[in-house]
C-alpha cells in the first residue's frame, strides 16, 4: 500500500471495540485511543493528541496524521469514506508523530479533542497508573525479548527455587498448631432416651504467623489473564495495575507465570522469581498485553495448568488465578446451556486426586462475564469465585486473594471423626464443598479440607444417633492430620474426646450457641442454593420466597440476642432478594452475586463480591488477618482510584463476630 513520505506504518489490527465514542485500537503492544468519528467517518485528519509515554513518565503535545483504509476480501481497497465498513473489515493505521524522537516505547493515548468528560476524569489516574515499568531505561524491545521467545512443548523451564533462602526463615515461623475444638448442642441426655439426631460442631483454626512477611512458604503462583476485546481500554488498564500490585507484592522466593488468552493463549514468561530482576521483567511484560480477539478460557487454563504440571521443582504452595470478563466463545459456540459440561474447562492434570492438584480462584469481571463457568471451575479445583462488580476494585480483589495464598501454614488437612461408646453412629456430616464420607457401618467418617491460611477458621455440623445409656456418654473422638506449609512435617493431633452425662431425669439446658450459630449459617446457605435454582428456572418470586422464609427466621432469633453474625446473614439475605426479584436483575448481577456467595459459605473462605456499601462492612466473615492487611495495602496505595471508579468496593475489611446466642430447649 503506498503512503505518504515520513508517515511511519504501525500495522495491522483487526479488532476494534467502541464504548462510549472511544475505539481502542491494538496496534502491535500499543494501545491507541481515538474518537471513533475519526476512524470511520474521515481520512488523513489532524487533530491533537496528549501522549503519555508509560515508561517514561513524560507527556508530549503531538500532531498525529491518520492515514485510514479499507481492505476487503484481501484486496487492497480505496481509502474509506464511509461510515457503513463491514464489521470484519480490516484497517491500517498510518499515523506521523512530528514532535516524537523514537517510536520504539509505549504509547497511550489519552484525551484529545471532543473526549468525553468521563475520560477526562480520568486522565490523571490513568497518567499515573499505566506506568507498570519504573525506572525503565534503554530500548523496550530488547528488555522484553526473554518474554517473547518461542514456547516449547514441554514447559519445564521454571527458574530455580533458592532453598538455602527458603528454609533460612523456617524456624518460629508460626505459633503453636491446629486447633480442635468441639461443641455438643447439648451437655446431657436423659439416660432412658435415644436421640435420633444429635449434633456436635467441631471447629478448628489454623495457627497465627510470628511474622507473616519473612517466614512464609513460598507460593508459585500462575494468572491466567482475558486479554480479549472486550478487555480493552480501562478495563485492561485497571488489569495491569492490579497485577503490578501482585507482582510488587510477591516477595524473592515467590515465583510467577502469566498466561494471556483471548482466541488463543500464549504464555508471557516461566516461572520466574520476584526477585528486583524478576519483578521488573514481569511489569514490563504485563505492561505489553493489549486486548483483541475472542474468548478462550479453556485454553487459558489449559496453559496454566501445564506450567503447573510441567515445573522441574515445585514451591510449597501452588495456586492458579483465572480473570475473564466475557463468555467463553470457543468451547461451548452451539451448545445448549442446560447441557454445558463445565467440567471441561479444567485440565484432568490438576483436578483433586492428583499429583498436580491444584486450586483455582476464579475472578468474574464486570455484568457480562460467565458466572455459572467461572464458579465450576472453581468448585472443580476446590478454588473460590469472586464477583468484581465495580471495575476500581479489581485490584482489591486480588489483594485480598494473595493475601491468603501469601499465609498458607496448613496443607492437605484431614478430619478424622471415630465414634467411641457402643451404639454410637455417625449419620452425616455438613461439610458444605468439602469431600466428605461416613464409613458404611456409620462408626467413622473423614472430611478432606486441604490448605488453611493462618488463622483461618473451619467448623462442621455432624450428627450422630446416641443410644439409651446410664452415666455418661463417650460420643467421639476427633483427629486431624496435616503438612506443616513451611517445614512439610508430617503432623497428627488428637482432638479430646466428647462426652455428655446421660441423668435419670430429663433436664433444662440452654443449647450451644456454637451449635446454633453454624445450624443456621448451614441452613442458610442451603436456602440459597435452592433460590438460585428457582431463579435459573426463572421461578423469581419463587426464589424471593425461600430467602425471605429463611431471613424471617433468623430475624426471631436476632431479636433474642442481637447476634452479629445472624445480622450479617439477614443483610445478605435482603441483598440476595433485591437480587432475584427480576430476571433482569438476575441476569444483571444477582446469580454472580449469589454464587460467589455461596463459593465464600461452601468453602467458609472469603471472597470478593457486588455488594452494597452497607453490607460490606458485616458479612465478610472469613477474612483472616493476611487477607485484612493485603487489602489495606492495596487500598492505602491509590485511594482516588477507589473512590473514582468504585463507590462501592466488594471487599472491606470485616467487622468481627460475637460468639453469644442464648438458647434454651427442653430435653425429654
Amino acid at each position: 500500500m503506498g503512503r505518504p513520505d515520513g508517515v511511519v506504518d504501525w500495522g495491522f489490527f483487526s479488532d476494534c471495540t467502541v464504548e462510549e465514542n472511544i475505539a481502542i485500537i491494538s496496534l502491535y503492544g500499543t494501545e491507541v485511543a481515538l474518537c471513533f468519528f475519526l476512524v470511520f467517518l474521515w481520512i488523513d485528519i489532524e487533530a491533537q493528541f496528549i501522549l503519555v509515554d508509560v515508561h517514561r513518565r513524560q507527556v508530549l503535545i503531538s500532531t498525529l496524521i491518520f492515514s485510514v483504509h479499507f481492505i476487503s476480501e484481501g484486496q487492497e481497497g480505496k481509502p474509506c469514506s464511509q461510515p457503513n465498513a463491514p464489521t470484519n473489515s480490516i484497517f491500517i493505521v498510518s499515523l506521523q508523530v512530528s514532535t516524537m524522537a523514537t517510536t520504539s516505547a509505549q504509547y497511550v493515548v489519552l484525551s484529545g479533542k471532543k473526549f468525553p468528560s468521563r475520560v477526562l476524569n480520568l486522565q490523571t489516574m490513568l497518567m499515573e497508573d499505566l506506568e507498570l515499568s519504573r525506572g525503565y531505561s534503554g530500548n523496550l524491545q530488547e528488555q522484553l525479548a526473554v518474554f517473547r521467545t518461542p514456547e516449547t512443548s514441554i514447559f519445564n523451564d521454571d527458574e530455580n527455587i533458592d532453598l538455602q533462602s527458603e528454609t533460612a526463615g523456617e524456624h518460629n515461623a508460626v505459633t503453636g498448631s491446629v486447633e480442635i475444638k468441639t461443641y455438643s448442642e447439648f451437655p446431657a441426655i436423659q439416660q432412658s432416651v435415644r436421640q435420633q439426631v444429635f449434633s456436635i460442631l467441631i471447629h478448628l483454626k489454623a495457627p497465627k504467623y510470628l511474622d507473616s512477611m519473612s517466614s512464609r512458604a513460598p507460593l508459585d503462583l500462575v494468572t491466567v489473564l482475558d486479554v480479549s476485546g472486550s478487555m480493552s481500554g480501562i478495563k485492561l488498564a485497571l488489569l495491569k495495575r492490579a497485577m503490578s500490585f501482585v507482582i510488587q507484592t510477591l516477595g524473592p522466593n515467590d515465583r510467577l507465570s502469566v498466561i494471556a488468552f483471548s482466541s488463543t493463549a500464549r504464555r508471557l514468561f516461566p516461572l520466574r522469581r520476584m526477585t528486583l530482576t524478576g519483578r521488573q521483567q514481569a511489569l514490563q511484560a504485563i505492561s505489553s498485553l493489549v486486548a483483541s480477539g475472542g474468548t478462550n478460557i479453556a485454553e487459558g487454563l489449559k496453559k496454566g495448568a501445564k506450567v503447573v504440571e510441567d515445573r522441574r521443582l515445585k514451591n510449597s504452595v501452588c495456586s492458579i488465578i483465572l480473570l475473564s470478563d466475557g463468555q467463553d466463545t470457543h468451547t461451548f459456540l452451539s451448545s445448549d446451556e442446560a447441557e454445558i459440561n463445565y467440567s471441561t474447562f479444567v485440565p484432568p492434570s490438576i483436578l483433586p486426586g492428583t499429583g498436580h492438584h491444584v486450586q483455582i480462584h476464579t475472578f468474574g469481571f464486570g455484568t457480562d462475564h460467565d458466572s455459572a463457568a467461572m464458579h465450576a471451575i472453581a468448585e472443580i479445583s476446590n478454588g473460590t469465585f469472586s464477583f468484581i462488580d465495580a471495575e476500581g476494585s479489581i485490584q482489591d480483589a486480588f489483594a485480598q486473594c494473595i493475601g491468603g495464598l501469601l499465609s498458607v501454614v496448613v496443607k492437605d488437612m484431614r478430619l478424622c471423626i471415630k465414634c467411641i461408646d457402643e451404639g454410637v453412629s455417625l449419620t452425616s456430616i455438613k461439610s458444605g464443598s468439602y469431600a466428605s464420607q461416613v464409613a458404611r457401618n456409620e462408626r467413622s467418617g473423614s472430611v478432606d479440607i486441604g490448605d488453611l491460611y493462618a488463622d483461618e477458621e473451619r467448623g462442621f455440623l455432624i450428627t450422630l444417633h446416641v443410644p439409651a445409656a446410664q452415666g455418661q456418654t463417650v460420643l467421639i473422638k476427633p483427629t486431624c492430620t496435616y503438612l506443616d506449609a513451611i517445614t512439610m512435617e508430617n503432623i497428627q493431633l488428637n482432638g479430646e474426646e466428647v462426652t455428655i452425662q446421660r441423668p435419670a431425669y430429663c433436664v433444662d439446658c440452654e443449647m450451644s450457641p456454637e451449635v446454633e450459630r453454624e445450624w443456621h449459617r448451614a441452613q442458610t446457605t442451603e436456602d440459597m442454593s435452592a433460590a438460585r435454582s428457582a431463579a435459573e428456572d426463572g421461578f423469581f418470586p419463587q426464589a424471593v420466597s425461600i430467602l425471605e422464609s429463611r431471613r424471617r427466621i433468623l430475624e426471631f432469633h436476632a431479636a433474642q440476642s442481637s447476634d452479629s453474625q445472624f445480622l450479617a446473614l439477614i443483610k445478605e439475605l435482603r441483598e440476595m432478594q433485591d437480587r432475584v426479584e427480576s430476571r433482569q436483575r438476575y441476569e444483571e448481577s444477582g446469580r454472580a452475586y449469589m454464587l460467589s456467595g455461596l463459593s465464600s459459605h461452601s468453602w467458609q473462605r472469603a471472597t470478593a463480591r457486588g455488594d452494597s456499601t452497607e453490607l460490606t462492612t458485616l458479612i465478610h466473615t472469613y477474612q483472616t488477618p493476611s487477607m485484612v492487611d493485603m487489602l489495606q495495602r492495596s487500598q492505602t496505595i491509590l485511594p482516588s482510584v477507589v473512590e473514582m471508579l468504585n463507590p462501592s468496593p466488594t471487599v472491606t475489611p470485616p467487622k468481627y463476630f460475637s460468639s453469644h446466642l442464648p438458647t434454651s430447649r427442653h430435653i425429654a
